[in-house]
């Protein structure tokens, strides 16, 4: 594979990294590995469209191509491109090029928010100011640089050396973060590290929705505990998550039933109140209109199939 653009040298350091996940995901999927908040993931054909819920992460593709919808804005992007989620987002993907001579390859870090603000704070004054909107897209995407390519491999690498990647690899994700906050991406991700930002105020509103889906949604009692007004908020959230906070809490009440049904066994009905659903033929049709067939026949015919599902 030939990857436009970028130098041999680069090109070299995207082969080798390959070559380390394949080693370490024989298998297809999602593969934890030997550090905490890594994760590979292999997959050797397209995939169906899947929906799942991104967590605060930088997931770097290393080999194939994906598509992801948040919201209303799709977003398509191939090898040596990562995505950053600053925040908890349900999105539906898609992987579009996959292979079993050129599987698709990415790697995944969960990010602590608290680690970024604190590595923001420490480098007041030395990082770049440049000016970006108040509120910004909890979703970017960007091409990656020698420099922050170079220290993936090294973190992953460390999967062969447990002992070093005790004192090495908190390094190495430190110096991934760093190298993130100094490009592209940076300044969006400030905005959400910084306390008094309108970014961050969605962002514990986001937290909130997270902890109490299940709850009614009282948009006046959100915007009071994030400190805004309701229509900043009603705004703001919609820039930063494409869709406005009822349609957040009903893809995720929607998401956590699916995954109730599948994984757990749970009748329509039982998973509809779990969620917060009071009338289960309600939730019957939101979720025919989600997912484009009813609960019984879309889990039915989930159940059937073989498809891994990949989320990195």
């Amino acid at each position: 594979m030939t990857v436009v653009g970028n130098d041999q040298n680069t090109e070299r350091l995207r082969q080798t990294l390959a070559r380390q996940i394949l080693k370490w995901s024989p298998d297809e999927g999602v593969q934890p590995s030997g550090l905490a908040g890594l994760e590979l993931t292999r997959a050797n054909t397209p995939s169906t469209s899947y929906c799942t819920v991104y967590e605060p992460s930088l997931c770097l593709l290393v080999q194939g191509g994906k598509t992801i919808w948040l919201g209303d804005r799709k977003i398509a992007y191939g090898p040596l491109t990562y995505v950053v989620s600053s925040v908890h987002l349900p999105v539906t993907g898609q992987v579009t090029t996959a292979s079993a001579e050129e599987p698709y390859l990415a790697v995944k870090l969960t990010v602590n928010p608290q680690t970024v603000t604190d590595l923001v704070l420490e480098l007041d004054g030395e990082l770049p100011q440049v000016a970006c909107p108040e509120a910004t897209c909890g979703m970017y995407t960007t091409h990656a640089d020698y420099p922050l390519l170079d220290a993936m491999t090294r973190l992953v690498g460390l999967l062969d050396s447990p002992a070093e990647a005790r004192i090495l690899a908190p390094l190495t994700l430190r110096e991934i973060l760093y190298r993130t906050l100094i490009g592209e991406m940076g300044p969006s991700m400030r905005k959400f590290a910084a306390s008094n930002s309108q970014s961050n105020r969605i962002s514990r509103a986001i937290m909130l929705l997270q902890e109490r889906f299940a709850e009614p949604l009282r948009i006046r009692d959100l915007a009071d505990e994030v400190n805004m007004s309701e229509s900043s908020l009603f705004h703001s959230f919609k820039q930063v998550t494409r869709m406005s906070p009822l349609q957040f809490q009903k893809k995720l009440r929607l998401y956590e039933a699916r995954r109730l049904m599948l994984s757990e066994g749970l009748e329509a009905a039982t998973a509809s109140y779990r969620v917060g659903y009071e009338s289960p033929s309600h939730f019957s049709r939101e979720y025919s209109r989600q997912f484009g067939e009813s609960p019984r026949a879309n889990v039915s015919r989930l159940r059937g199939q073989t498809t891994v599902q990949v989320q990195a």
